[in-house]
């Protein structure tokens, strides 16, 4: 979900405002990995009397269903701000969602506003977006496979992981119940989508109150390979963490991604060095256009 592309040392940074990059497909199914629980008891030992395994169990299986409901739910579109930070370059991004895909307008390069010059090419930019459906519609396609390659892995992660209760702490808006969680050996990924939930191990934290998970670390504890590694591998020891929150209204976003990860995709080696922080939320009207939400970035700049 960025406008970035690479800058070499020496050189201006670039970025492209033609279209939305998204995160590497490969990497992208790693970030529903706060869902990824299946069920075991508590260890013993310990000050963790706070939760049975019973309750435990139903907790994890609540957060869960309401994942996966939320992630079927598009009833309540938004518009925020997306920074994302890469070694060399951070751009921010207004997103506005709508029901003919989402749409973006670059609003800062390095934390600081486009020139002039620049800000006429990204509205001229929307401008011609805002003529041609076909190419919305081709973004809207790769959207909808994206997030079907999402629920496959949704649909899978009850019987993808294990994991054990923490214990108890306090989170940013309240007290969270921790989880930690392992691969589960009994796990067959059935598909490529899956097939990196047997290497990743970690922790989630739940906040029990509204049954949502609020705080993800996943490590890849071995490499994962691709089609028997023809198709490609991600490395072992590459990270995430993920903070999800209430943006308002009872409406649950990611709101900070920090992920590293090495691996490769066919023949080209890959890094992916990237933060990324979601803000000032806002809600969208139920079925607005893309015409529509283009012409709402547009005002915005005048």
């Amino acid at each position: 979900m960025s406008c970035l592309s690479g800058a070499k040392p020496g050189k201006k940074p670039q970025f492209e405002t033609s279209k939305l990059v998204p995160v590497p497909r490969l990497v992208f199914h790693l970030l529903l990995l706060p869902w990824a629980v299946a069920v075991c008891a508590q260890p013993p030992g310990g000050n963790l009397a706070r939760l049975t395994p019973l309750e435990g169990q139903a907790l994890v299986d609540h957060a869960l269903a309401n994942e996966l409901k939320a992630a079927l739910d598009t009833s309540h579109p938004m518009r925020y701000e997306l920074r994302k930070q890469s070694p060399r370059l951070a751009t921010t991004q207004e997103i506005l969602e709508t029901s003919d895909g989402d749409v973006a307008r670059l609003i800062a390069v390095n934390d600081k506003p486009l020139s002039p010059a620049d800000e006429q090419k990204e509205l001229a930019r929307l401008s011609i977006l805002s003529g041609d459906p076909g190419k919305q519609r081709h973004r809207k396609q790769a959207e909808d496979e994206d997030a079907g390659r999402a629920l496959l892995v949704l649909r899978a992660l009850p019987s993808a992981f294990v994991y054990q209760f923490a214990g108890t702490s306090d989170g940013p808006a309240g007290a969270v119940e921790k989880f930690t969680f392992l691969p589960n050996p009994k796990f067959n990924p059935p598909n490529l989508e899956t097939q990196a939930l047997t290497a990743m191990s970690g922790e989630i934290w739940i906040d029990p109150e509204h049954q949502r998970v609020t705080h993800l670390e996943g490590h890849l504890q071995r490499d994962v390979d691709f089609g028997w590694g023809i198709l490609g591998r991600l490395n072992k020891g590459g990270w995430i963490v993920i903070e999800q929150a209430d943006v308002g209204n009872g409406q649950w976003r990611i709101v900070h991604l920090k992920m590293q990860m090495s691996g490769r995709v066919v023949f080209k080696t890959r890094v992916f060095d990237t933060t990324e922080d979601e803000s000032r939320f806002a809600p969208l009207s139920v079925g607005l256009s893309y015409q529509k939400a283009i012409e709402l970035a547009e005002n915005d700049s005048k």
